[in-house]
């Protein structure tokens, strides 16, 4: 399989897209005016503390007070005696929160969510920095070794190098990443060397900053692309602009010596992303449909507490019987459905209407053939369970907002229902409001202002209704459009 990363920079954005054999199959978006935050060190405050949540709200800066659950607060007792508790997420089970933070107390946290919709930030207080090689975590213990790497042997070895480097005397504990598959006991120790060096840095701004003031910041998009996927056999690197291509250039030189020929500024005379379609592509996952080469297409609704994705035969009619030709539209979409959960980065509960199947092993094969397809998704996936309806219940880590919710905003004519009313609909309205406006207000003449169509149907299919309602109120009744207003939007105004 032939991988590339494409990068766009722009002065307020940039963009990346993994390419899979020619296929856009991931897409990052880094804004200036809403660069994701995940990883950032705040120095923060605590606002409140609600002991029937066991959690805090600490003031970090942001829009939004960030949350802080008790299970995410690092205290001295959460290091446990096990040589191999690395992978450290949650601290010790506490019965009251207030033991460990109180209202106004300066923490260093940092960030494992994005804020998303009207929700704040998800903090924690077991910082993880991260290297090429490695994740140090300061109030960690240990060694621990991806699970993306699963020769035994190889895991034995990267654990014997990491614990051979650290120095005697140093705290913390360490996670080595799967960019770290034979990495020699130099790279390894070098990666130490410069955690040691990035956590002292922290520390020291941590103790000068104010409450609510930025700690540390995770690398822009296009060096943490370099650091997070290159490792992940890539084969190039196209980046747009000069310098960045020269930074890119200096951290892979300092972190991946080997991988500095991938890296390649683009200098054509087309954009960067009209190469392999991008941009029709990106285009095309801001819809709602998806069609399949088949014939047949899925329909993808995100809402706030979950995304369906029901599959229709469409035009396919196949070439056998019925079932053969659900069966076959299914397994297409399976493939399809896993591309479209990583580009949209669609996360949360994922319901899935596949077309009923009678035949048992035709239901197997296609669960198997979704499990296959989500295997190279980075992010966690699980597939629950099929439902008593035979709905495929599945859920996908949510780290950031979803495409549609980074690139689009709701309808201003709809609010975001996905429907309006319409005209006769607001014909009917406007009558009421004439007959309510002229019993309760004297005035010479109404003036109704609405949006053309609305106006269109006033004058054509209304129009004897307007007569008869203007001889009822006695007086006139003038019409006017107004090009600002939504479909559904009107007034009715005395004159």
């Amino acid at each position: 399989m032939t991988t590339e990363i494409l990068i766009n920079v722009a002065p307020r954005e940039n963009r990346a897209a993994l390419i899979e054999n020619g296929v856009l199959t991931e897409l990052f978006v880094e804004r200036q005016s809403r660069r994701g935050i995940v990883s950032n060190l705040y120095k923060g405050r605590v606002q409140r503390v609600l002991p029937g949540m066991q959690a805090a709200f600490i003031d970090v800066g942001l829009e939004r007070t960030a949350f802080l659950h008790a299970a995410d607060i690092a205290t001295t007792a959460s290091k446990t005696a096990s040589p191999d508790s690395t992978l450290i997420g949650a601290g010790p089970s506490v019965d009251d929160i207030r033991s460990l933070v109180r209202e106004g107390d300066d923490i260093l946290v940092q960030v494992v969510k994005d804020p998303m919709g009207t929700k704040g930030a998800r903090l924690t207080t077991f910082v993880a920095l991260p290297s090429r090689l490695m994740v140090y975590m300061p109030r960690g213990e240990g060694v621990g070794v991806s699970a993306r790497i699963d020769d035994e042997a190889e895991r034995a070895r990267l654990k014997s190098l990491v614990s051979d480097c650290v120095p005697h005397n140093a705290s913390g504990g360490y996670i080595v990443r799967t960019a770290a598959q034979g990495a020699t006991a130099d790279q390894i120790r070098e990666d130490i060397q410069y955690l040691a060096r990035l956590w002292q840095h922290v520390r020291e701004r941590g103790l000068l900053a104010q409450a609510g003031q930025l700690v540390y910041e995770d690398l822009p998009l296009p060096t943490r692309i370099l650091r997070d996927e290159l490792a992940r056999g890539v084969d190039r690197v196209l980046v747009d602009n000069a310098t960045s291509h020269a930074r890119m250039l200096e951290f892979a030189a300092s972190f991946m010596p080997g991988s500095t020929t991938a890296v390649e500024l683009y200098s054509g005379a087309r954009p960067i992303f009209d190469l392999h379609g991008i941009e029709e592509e990106i285009g095309k996952a801001l819809e709602r449909s998806v069609s399949l080469k088949s014939g047949g297409h899925l329909v993808i609704d995100q809402t706030e507490s979950m995304t369906t994705i029901d599959v229709n035969t469409g035009g396919f009619v196949g070439h056998r019987n019925l079932e053969d030709t659900i069966y076959r539209t299914n397994l297409e979409a399976a493939v399809a459905i896993a591309r479209q959960l990583r580009l949209r980065n669609l996360g949360g509960i994922i319901i899935i209407d596949f077309i009923d199947m009678t035949d048992p092993a035709h239901r197997t094969q296609v669960l198997e053939a979704l499990q296959r397809a989500l295997a190279g998704d980075h992010a966690q996936t699980h597939i629950a369970s099929v439902s008593s309806l035979g709905l495929v219940e599945m859920t996908r880590k949510r780290t950031r907002d979803s495409l549609e919710h980074l690139l689009c905003a709701p309808c201003p004519s709809c609010e975001g229902r996905g429907f309006v009313r319409t005209p006769e609909t607001v014909c009917h309205e406007i009558f009421r409001e004439i007959v309510r406006q002229s019993r309760q207000f004297q005035s010479r003449e109404l003036l109704i202002l609405a949006h053309q169509n609305v106006i269109d149907r006033l004058l054509d299919d209304e129009s004897a209704v307007l007569a008869e309602l203007e001889h009822q109120v006695g007086r006139p009744i003038k019409l006017q459009v107004e090009a600002l207003y939504g479909f559904d939007q009107y007034d009715v105004v005395l004159a």
